[in-house]
Formats: C-alpha cells, sequence, structure tokens
C-alpha cells in the first residue's frame, strides 16, 4: 500500500516569502521525514506553499491543501504545529475531524491527542513570554533606562555573534557538506563529529541541533 502526503510550507511575511528564507528549512525537514520515518513506498500527491500570518485561520492555500489530504485520502504533512495555526482551539477543531489524518514532522510518533496537548502547551508558553515581555520593559522604563539603546547594544552583540558563527560554520561544512549530502541524518553526522573530536563554535560536542544549524546557515 502506497502511503500518500500532502505537505504545507508557511512563512508570516511577504519579505520571507520572496526570499525563501524558512520555506527551504521547511522543505529539508518535510524530506527528512518521509526519508526515515515514512513507511514505504510514498507519494506525495500535492505541495502547498503560503505567505500568511498564522493567526489567520481561513489561508487560501492552507483551505485548498486540506481538501485534497481530504479527497486523496492522504497525511496532511507540516514541519511544525504552529505552521496549521496559532490558536489551539483551531488545532483541536483540525485533530477532531475525522476525515483529516495530520502528522508533524518535528514530532514524527506524536498521536492527535498529544498534538493537542503540545499546542496548549506552546500557546500557554507564548503568552507567558509576552507577559514577561512586557512586565520586564515597564520595570526597565520605570527605573529610567532608554529602551532603545539596550536594543541597538543587543542587535549590535547578535548581529557579531551571527557573522562568526557563520565563518564557523563554512569551516566545518567541508566535513558536514559531504555526510549531509550523501543522506546522513542529523543524528548520524553529530555521532560521527563527535567520534572523531570536532567541537561547536562555543567548544560543546555536536548535538543534533548544533548540525541542524550549520545545515540551515549553509543553506539559506
Amino acid at each position: 500500500m502506497t502511503i500518500k502526503y500532502v505537505t504545507y510550507r508557511r512563512v508570516s511575511t511577504k519579505e520571507q516569502g520572496r526570499s525563501g528564507h524558512g520555506l527551504d528549512g521547511q522543505q529539508r525537514d518535510i524530506d527528512l521525514y518521509l526519508q526515515n520515518y515514512s513507511e514505504a513506498p510514498y507519494v506525495v500527491n500535492g505541495e502547498f506553499v503560503e505567505v500568511d500570518s498564522g493567526t489567520n485561520n481561513n489561508r487560501v492555500e492552507f483551505n485548498k491543501a486540506i481538501a485534497l489530504s481530504k479527497k486523496e485520502n492522504a497525511i496532511l504533512l507540516v514541519t511544525k504545529l504552529d505552521r496549521l495555526s496559532r490558536k489551539v482551539s483551531f488545532i483541536a477543531s483540525l485533530m477532531d475531524d475525522k476525515n483529516l489524518q495530520i502528522k508533524v514532522c518535528s514530532m514524527p510518533h506524536a498521536d492527535n491527542f498529544q498534538l493537542h496537548i503540545y499546542a496548549a502547551l506552546a500557546e500557554q508558553e507564548r503568552e507567558f513570554i509576552s507577559m514577561r515581555t512586557k512586565a520586564g520593559l515597564a520595570a526597565a522604563k520605570s527605573k529610567g533606562i532608554k529602551l532603545g539603546g539596550l536594543r541597538d547594544k543587543t542587535n549590535a552583540r547578535n548581529k557579531a555573534k551571527k557573522r562568526e558563527a557563520d565563518v564557523f560554520a563554512k569551516k566545518v561544512w567541508v566535513v558536514v557538506g559531504p555526510m549531509f549530502e550523501n543522506g546522513l541524518n542529523y543524528t548520524q553526522i553529530s555521532k560521527r563529529l563527535s567520534s572523531i573530536g570536532m567541537k561547536t563554535f562555543t567548544g560543546k560536542e555536536f548535538s543534533v541541533q548544533a548540525v541542524k544549524n550549520i545545515i540551515g546557515r549553509m543553506n539559506t
């Protein structure tokens, strides 16, 4: 039996859509899922890409992806839960649809019940982060701290770190690149780098995320 998929990728702004920023990374995650977690044989019946906010639950391409998934009895495949929506109530409604199958690349073994829980936790986390940010800004303002100056310094430090990380990524790519191009996954690459004693930019052993970051930097 051939497993059928419909893939959906989304970014939030027109700038991201034009530059491809984020879309290439999502496609890599989809490819990794299909290669490592899907039952074989499989076929991708449709690919949908959209530039729209995750708070908008009436997206044109998203609706097309859902319709095709139901028509073809295919699995709707996304990279992360927030590609579906940022609203837990909407995600819950999708999970309750008996005619719709959903898989998330970053949680390949999660069932609908688990995905619902993760969505609820993610929404709570976003709410807390928002409240914490607002409280921090209010506290800084009450102390007379110029927020713009802090942001400028932080942005400058972040840009400098990014430049250094980009340079490091280019150096290790001579080792990581061939392994990635030969089909090794993030876990396999991290183990091989650790076995030969290679360290990350911060001097730590290569984790799966560190490998993913390197590949992401070199393919954007």
